[in-house]
């Protein structure tokens, strides 16, 4: 196993706690974050480059996997394949929307390059919404907020995105990081702006996580080290911080990290705040996914094979989550310590420009190296010709934030059944209802037609809906409403303008209710 990070130079004594540390995964060394740390801009660009390509070897590696196994381990007799080469060019050729991990993250860096490291949020949230490529939960959510004037951080609100805990933005928070080396406060307070554009509470809180591993990443390899103290970037109160702190104790009282996935299966196992996933297999949240990065970390010994391969194995988003342990180890690693047999598939497509993007991984490379320097320098750190000091940051509680804050789902129900003329009616007692909606085999649809559904609440009418057809610019959920007074409710649906070709398909309702205390 390796220890230590040789290549690295490291000033003001700092030599002898290299030597101490290593991707230990199990046990951490006796590394504490400097106050300085001094690296080549040889290193630092290795270190970056390791991050991007350990995401991209991470997505491809889970591709064929995503989503297969809920609530299950993928079992050792699948076999997941990682052939010696052209694996990515096929991807790249073939299902490029595999890439949707590196592509999201790339629409921030953009931004960032043509407005500059002070971008304001709207500049993030206009590229996000009106970017050409399909999205998903809280990102379809919010982009079709903006597109109607609910603008950041009401559009990652979970009053008005119901996927506000989703794993959204966990799986495009990589970038943050990467600018940030050494800086996990600086890299929040990116989060804090772009990670409110399509999240709230724990979806939020995936990102800063997320992004606060990749910033001590830089100035430390080892992993159990890294895992632990990115966590004081959450408050302890979070739902997500008490999470991840189980993961970490079970990683050290079962050396078998199938035993740690039964246990969070058994405490946490049940997705609460998604629309799809509650009462379902199906788990999206943030925090069953970021336990699922923690399980290849800490198991995985530094170990770029072992830790891919248990973190895809824990199911679920199978594809993201080794996208981001990937790249988390990449950048504790640097570039040139990824073995071949992993980076061989890679190099073969980074001057491969990705899907909706003007940017090659070379390019992204170059770029995420100059945003860094500038972050470097305006937060106290130096480049002096060929050294780059950064001035380390200790991380520190974001505020806490909470989804669904005083309500939870009691209750779903299938409904499958065809929204037209007629005026559809549920009866429900609760304190707060939400109804889920699509066009049936039109998931990703195209078209003019723009459904308008009047909604009304116990005989007053309280919001006209509009849902296109258009997947690009479709409403997630038909309509929800969390505020409702607790007791007994008739909620009302009335399409106004019905269409014999695009017919809407009610697909469920879920009521909520107060908090027992």
């Amino acid at each position: 196993m390796m220890r230590g990070m040789k290549s690295i130079t490291v000033i003001l004594s700092l030599a002898l706690i290299w030597l101490s540390t290593g991707c230990s995964g199990k046990k951490a060394g006796q590394f504490s974050i400097p106050e300085k740390v001094t690296l080549t801009k040889e290193v630092l660009q290795d270190k970056i480059r390791g991050g991007w390509a350990g995401q991209t070897l991470g997505v491809t590696y889970g591709g064929p996997t995503e989503f297969r196994y809920n609530s299950r381990t993928i079992p050792d007799s699948v076999m997941i394949p990682w052939p010696e080469s052209g694996y990515c060019k096929d991807w790249f050729d073939n299902r490029p929307g595999l890439y949707d991990d590196i592509y999201m993250d790339l629409t921030f860096v953009e931004v960032f390059e043509k407005y500059g490291i002070n971008a304001p949020v709207d500049s993030f949230a206009t590229a996000f919404a009106y970017a050409p490529y399909p999205l998903w939960h809280a990102n379809q959510a919010a982009r079709y907020n903006i597109m109607h004037g609910i603008l950041p951080p009401q559009s990652g609100h979970w009053k008005y995105n119901p996927h506000a805990d989703d794993i959204d933005f966990q799986i495009e928070s990589d970038f943050a990081g990467l600018m940030s080396p050494g800086m996990p406060i600086t890299a929040s307070e990116i989060t804090d702006k772009i990670g409110h554009i399509m999240n709230y509470g724990d979806g939020w809180s995936g990102g800063v996580y997320v992004s606060a591993m990749y910033s001590l990443a830089f100035i430390t390899d080892d992993i159990d080290f890294i895992v632990r103290e990115a966590l004081k970037m959450l408050p302890q109160e979070s739902n997500f911080y008490k999470f991840m702190s189980d993961v970490i104790i079970w990683s050290e009282q079962y050396e078998d990290w199938k035993q740690t996935w039964e246990e969070i299966e058994t405490r946490w196992g049940d997705d609460k705040t998604c629309p799809q996933g509650y009462s379902d297999p199906f788990n999206i949240e943030a925090t069953m996914n970021c336990a699922y990065i923690l399980m290849g970390l800490l198991y995985g010994g530094g170990d770029m094979g072992k830790t891919v391969e248990i973190t895809t194995r824990c199911g679920a988003d199978s594809d993201c989550n080794p996208s981001n342990a990937a790249g988390i180890l990449g950048t504790a690693l640097g570039y040139s310590k990824i073995p071949d047999y992993w980076l061989n598939n890679v190099k073969e497509v980074e001057d491969r420009i990705f899907p909706f993007t003007s940017l090659s991984l070379n390019s992204t490379y170059e770029l995420s190296m100059k945003h860094a320097l500038e972050l470097i320098e305006r937060n106290g750190g130096g480049i002096k010709g060929e050294k780059v000091t950064i001035a380390c940051q200790i991380p520190s509680p974001v505020r806490f934030e909470k989804s669904f804050e005083g309500i939870v789902p009691v209750k779903k129900e299938k409904l499958d059944q065809k929204l037209n003329e007629k005026v559809y009616v549920y009866d429900f007692e609760g304190s707060g209802i939400l109804l889920s909606a699509e066009y049936p085999g039109k998931r990703q649809s195209t078209g003019d037609y723009v459904a308008i559904v009047d909604v009304i609440i116990d005989g007053a009418l309280v919001e006209e809906v509009q849902f296109p057809a258009d997947f690009m610019a479709r409403k997630l959920d038909l309509y929800w409403n969390f505020d409702l007074t607790e007791g007994k409710h008739k909620i009302e649906l009335r399409l106004k303008n019905p269409d014999k070709k695009d017919v809407i398909d009610l697909k469920y309702v879920i009521v909520y209710s107060p908090v027992k205390l």
